[in-house]
């Protein structure tokens, strides 16, 4: 069975997500912003063996520490879609610009497609590529689990930025509709930043894209 914890890192106060394996405590990583030493208590209290580092996107908060972490404990980063690629390459101009800690580019070990899956232990997710807050936005979802690692695409009552380079409102309202709400209503969805909601509940009340029939 899929387990989480969520914690927040960085002055964005991201909502980096620890998952793992009930059965073999294997555990990755989504969106490791900062604050590392925080991240790795967890993951030794919770004495988990961690393998893999999974990105949504490549915003400085999502993917600040990725670099130092894959590179100090030799851990294969996985994600985003290859049209992040440009945020990557600008990790370090974005770390100055945000006065976070500095930040190196990378090259992940494995791009991720719409369709894809990945697998950690006995639990695989399935990977949907939702742009529009960045052209590379990918999603986690598992079925078995009814949950969804949906970075910030989507928000309890609200929606991720487009102002952005390679943000575009109408891409993102169309990923919302068209790849996850098929996911189900009971969905709990984890954001990127704020609580966690289910899509249901975003479908009948979050004003950027509640559906008026529901």
């Amino acid at each position: 069975m899929l387990q989480y914890q969520t914690v927040p890192v960085t002055p964005f106060a991201q909502n980096c997500s620890i998952v793992w394996c009930s059965s073999t405590l294997k555990a990755a990583v989504i969106d490791p912003g900062g604050e590392l030493d925080k991240l790795l208590k967890v993951v030794e209290q919770k004495g988990l063996q961690l393998e893999q580092i999974w990105l949504t996107h490549a915003h400085i908060d999502h993917a600040g520490g990725t670099a130092a972490l894959a590179e100090q404990l030799k851990l294969p980063i996985i994600g985003p879609h290859t049209g992040d690629q440009f945020w990557i390459d600008r990790l370090a101009e974005q770390s100055r610009m945000f006065n976070f800690p500095e930040s190196k580019p990378f090259t992940p070990t494995r791009w991720l497609n719409d369709g894809d899956t990945v697998q950690i232990g006995e639990c695989t997710l399935q990977v949907r590529h939702c742009p529009g807050h960045t052209p590379g936005h990918v999603v986690f979802y598992s079925e078995d689990a009814k949950r969804a690692f949906v970075g910030d695409v989507l928000f309890a009552g609200s929606i991720g930025r487009t102002d952005f380079p390679g943000g575009d409102h109408d891409t993102l309202i169309d990923s919302i509709r068209q790849r996850l709400w098929p996911m189900g209503n009971d969905t709990v969805f984890i954001p990127g930043h704020g609580p966690e909601s289910n899509f249901g509940e975003e479908r009948r009340r979050n004003p950027y894209v509640r559906d008026l029939q529901f």
